[in-house]
């Protein structure tokens, strides 16, 4: 086959390749960093010359390419954000609706994230997908490079796919090759790919995280967010030998642990030898180590985050951190002052999976308080949904301590996360606790 005649023939500038995408569309995009800048600027065009109106927009994790061009708040309203992960974004554009008479500009989409791929498969019928992806190889292979997650699947659902060839974009293995075959329309546009830079390690995480590290039992298979504490455990577990990775997002404090040689996943059951990932951000080095890296795989979220995968790994470890956590231990972990502020994501997928997983175990680590201590996050009740229930919250690490709440009644319970908290909010978490019966 003449794999490069396809491509020219395919091949078309930004504009030609949105110019089909007309009013009352439903279109989906890649998150984060797979999100095609040339693409998304093409449409904004589109949607700001009245060329398109109501167009249904399906994505997570808006980074700032998407601010620019489709989140703009004079396009709302013929763009119209179905977000299923919520950042700064999308709460400014809730915010200036609301200034602007209550208006009704950001359309949440309640998800956890190993359900997004049969969201595409069973529920949302996209009409346009629109991706980055890294170049051709000889064989008429492109790969997501950086996003697997709902993106390689969803991106094959729409009725027309249309690329963004980024030179930039790590070549990456696992499931990520998709044909040239299944692609509508090309267009080529080698802008720098986001970057997340990463800041310094806090005292109060770099303690959290040699806690957590410290319980962290030989050849573990690891998942671990962004953020102090899981980059705080990352450094802590330096000198270990033969750990896994089995992870929602691979970054660099990860990857550092792979060029040490702290990762060999020697020990793995499932995907043995692979660090495995469904999408992953970090910094320019970040991604040329992805590239063309035979030890690293991306699958689908859908593979990724079901607790029954995670679970066939031994000693399973699960970092995550909450906004608040109840005198019983159940998290809510994306609501604020009554508002969506962020996402389900896939936290209690690795809780769940890491508790199944022999020898596993799951963290919740936060500080005990914020806002120079006036703001407990050991609340007497939770402000807003449950994100991860009682029942499947294990280990709960503050400054101020580790319980480890699997097998303890509520009365246990309640004693062990006011010894947690922050001193200044103990007296009035125990008479709240009496208040409730719980002690």
């Amino acid at each position: 086959m003449d794999y490069q005649s396809q491509y020219k023939a395919k091949l078309t500038d930004s504009h030609g390749a949105v110019g089909q995408i007309g009013s009352n569309s439903i279109v989906a995009i890649g998150q984060a960093v797979c999100q095609p800048p040339a693409l998304m600027e093409a449409l904004a065009s589109r949607a700001e010359a009245g060329d398109v109106d109501n167009v249904k927009v399906y994505y997570m994790h808006a980074e700032e390419n998407m601010k620019r061009s489709l989140l703009r708040y004079e396009l709302m309203g013929c763009i119209k954000p179905y977000c299923m992960f919520m950042q700064e974004t999308e709460r400014e554009l809730i915010r200036r609706g609301q200034e602007d008479g209550d208006r009704k500009v950001v359309y949440y989409v309640p998800n956890s994230f190993s359900q997004s791929v049969r969201f595409f498969t069973d529920h949302i019928h996209v009409d346009t997908f629109l991706v980055t992806v890294s170049p051709m190889d000889r064989n008429g292979y492109f790969t997501f490079g950086t996003n697997n997650d709902y993106t390689s699947s969803a991106a094959r659902l729409a009725k027309r796919l249309i690329l963004e060839v980024n030179r930039h974009m790590p070549r990456v293995f696992g499931h990520s090759s998709l044909h040239i075959s299944e692609v509508d329309a090309i267009v080529e546009h080698d802008a720098s790919l986001l970057t997340l830079t990463e800041r310094p390690i806090q005292d109060h995480e770099r303690k959290l995280g040699q806690r957590i590290a410290e319980l962290i039992p030989e050849h573990a298979c690891l998942q671990v967010g962004v953020g102090g504490v899981p980059s705080g455990v990352c450094e802590a577990l330096m000198d270990r030998k033969d750990l896994g990775i089995h992870t929602e997002v691979l970054n660099p404090a990860l990857a550092r642990l792979i060029q040490n040689g702290v990762v060999t996943n020697r020990w793995k059951k499932v995907n043995p030898g692979k660090t495995v990932f469904t999408f992953a951000m970090g910094d320019e080095a970040f991604y040329d180590f992805l590239h063309e890296n035979i030890a690293i795989e991306s699958h689908p979220v859908n593979y990724v985050n079901d607790p029954a995968v995670i679970a066939q790994n031994d000693n399973v470890v699960s970092v995550n951190s909450t906004i608040e956590m109840d005198l019983t231990g159940a998290c809510n972990s994306e609501y604020v002052n009554g508002h969506q502020f962020t996402s389900t994501g896939g936290q209690l997928d690795f809780v769940r999976g890491a508790y199944a997983s022999k020898g596993g175990m799951s963290f919740i680590a936060f500080q005990s308080s914020i806002k120079d201590g006036k703001i407990s996050k050991i609340v007497p009740r939770l402000s807003g949904p449950v994100t991860t229930p009682r029942t499947d919250v294990h280990y709960v690490v503050t400054e101020n301590g580790v319980a480890n709440l699997k097998g303890l009644s509520s009365t246990e319970r309640a004693h062990a996360l006011i010894g947690l908290a922050d001193p200044a909010f103990r007296e009035e978490l125990t008479t709240a606790a009496k208040d409730s019966h719980l002690i």
